[in-house]
């Protein structure tokens, strides 16, 4: 696997772990937690790849996406 693969798994798991705990964090469904997730800056900034965000753990990205 070259590392553009391996970046593109690496994202997809984070984004499962992000929209899980934050439908947990807020007691919401599954469903709302993405909408609320793929409608947020954070989304983009990880997407881009924008100062490394993406590395960061879930529960620290959900924690600043619930500030906002």
């Amino acid at each position: 696997m070259d590392g553009n693969v391996l970046e593109q798994i690496y994202q997809e798991n984070l984004e499962e772990d992000i929209i899980s705990y934050l439908a947990k964090e807020k007691n919401i469904s599954l469903e709302e937690a993405m909408k609320e997730y793929y409608a947020s800056k954070l989304a983009d900034q990880i997407s881009r790849g924008e100062n490394g965000i993406q590395y960061l753990d879930p529960k620290v990205l959900v924690r600043v996406l619930m500030k906002k």
